[in-house]
């Protein structure tokens, strides 16, 4: 369910705003380039990352003026007009201290916010953000070229490669990220943001900020190089700094968990799901059938590219069928689902969408308890469903009779592959392929 939207007044300018969880604090969201409140609680990547912040806080979200639901001002706003924009929303919703979470070129203002409102500020955490926009984002010479280019393509997706690569290759991603563009703001506005963005310079103030300041930067990320967290690290005074791998820029592509678990144990002195937990789940395993002899056959480079389009297919059919993403396995993926139904189905659309991709993948299923922690999954359950998945035929689905059993009467229907030894289980284990 989407939080009500509401408004702030910024001198003249209606700030829009919302506000979601009853934690012990509060967190101020300052998104970068463009945002859209309403949109982004349809998009699943985007909605997760805010549940989570909000499983430990009080999450005060915010459209800067010129983007989203927030007004367009005439001419374009300054840093410190963007700044106080905080303030306002702080204000309005009763809010007299914040921790600030800046993003991109959200980090900019709240580093000016943090260092102007010391005693508001609770505590500051820059994530992809940078402290001299042509320095660390685009050289001088390279910004009217891109202007022009972004102009012209904008509303069409095509700049997710530039902030997203690991999911640019999914459709359906792209075309979410398209209407993101053109409700986050019009072609002429992000023009505008863009040379004022240009102009941001705030490395003069980066040795004055003085609370807890957290910085994480990704080592690869395609939009802000990673010199630019380096360089902050270095010069703000205390600052935790902490580089992960992956390449995205967006916070909710990648490996979000890791960069979660960091604020929440920045700001909490804690993470949440570190002990184990046992649970019952379905076990997927999914495995590229012959991927060695294709990678070798095309090349490393085009190899990589399919691999990342396979990615994209199965995360998005994790997010259509409730999946839960444990970790990648190289060529193939361990997820799990807390309904037995489901993770059948979602196996049967990997298969159909990979197809399409000139691979075939063969994929396992078991349910059963498992323990989880720290974002892995151990026990038996995860060994038989890992079994069942090596039985399986190229582009075949198998479930283990477990499985089969708690699908009476969903209308899927299976064929009988016999039972099969497993190390540790004296009986070892009946197979059933799924029949499309």
């Amino acid at each position: 369910m989407v939080p009500k939207t509401q408004y702030a007044k910024s001198g003249d300018v209606r700030i829009a705003y919302q506000v979601v969880g009853e934690g012990p604090f509060d967190l101020v969201f300052v998104p970068g380039f463009i945002s859209n409140l309403d949109v982004a609680w349809e998009e699943p990547y985007r909605a997760r990352v805010w549940a989570r912040l909000a499983g430990f806080c009080r999450l005060i979200m915010f459209d800067k003026r010129g983007t989203g639901l927030s007004d367009r001002a005439a001419g374009v706003p300054t840093l410190e007009d963007r700044m106080d924009d905080v303030r306002a929303v702080m204000d309005a919703v009763g809010s007299q201290q914040a921790a600030l979470f800046g993003i991109s070129e959200g980090g900019a203002m709240s580093i000016l916010f943090a260092a102007t409102y010391p005693e508001r500020t609770r505590a500051l955490v820059l994530y992809g953000t940078y402290g001299h926009f042509r320095s660390w984002v685009l050289p001088p010479d390279k910004i009217e070229a891109a202007l022009d280019r972004m102009e012209k393509a904008w509303g069409t997706g095509e700049s997710l490669g530039l902030f997203a690569p690991s999911v640019a290759s999914d459709e359906t991603f792209k075309q979410s990220w398209a209407r993101f563009e053109r409700l986050g703001a019009s072609p002429s506005a992000v023009v505008a943001l863009m040379r004022m963005n240009s102009q941001i310079d705030v490395r003069p103030i980066l040795s004055s900020i003085r609370v807890p300041t957290l910085i994480i930067h990704r080592e690869g990320d395609t939009r802000v190089n990673v010199e630019a967290g380096r360089f902050m690290a270095k010069q703000i005074p205390n600052a935790k700094y902490v580089e992960l791998p992956g390449s995205d820029h967006l916070l909710w592509t990648g490996d979000t968990e890791r960069v979660l678990n960091e604020v929440e144990e920045f700001l909490t002195g804690s993470r949440s799901a570190v002990e184990a937990d046992r649970v019952l789940a379905t076990v997927l395993f999914t495995d590229i059938v012959n991927s060695t002899k294709r990678a070798e056959t095309i090349g490393d480079r085009a190899w990589h590219d399919l691999l990342d389009r396979h990615n994209a297919i199965v995360r998005r059919e994790l997010l259509r069928h409730r999946g839960h993403e444990v970790r990648t396995l190289g060529d193939g993926f361990l997820a799990t689902f807390d309904g037995p139904a489901r993770s059948i189905r979602c196996a049967l659309a990997i298969n159909e969408g990979i197809e399409a991709l000139g691979l075939q993948v063969r994929a396992g299923l078991h349910t059963g308890e498992v323990e989880m922690a720290d974002h892995d999954l151990s026990g038996i359950a995860v060994h038989i469903a890992s079994r069942v998945a090596t039985l399986a035929q190229p582009g075949q689905v198998l479930v283990s009779n477990t499985v089969r059993d708690l699908v009476a009467g969903s209308n899927i229907h299976f064929r009988d592959e016999g039972r099969h030894a497993l190390k540790g289980l004296k009986e070892g284990v009946r197979v059933f392929a799924v029949e499309r």
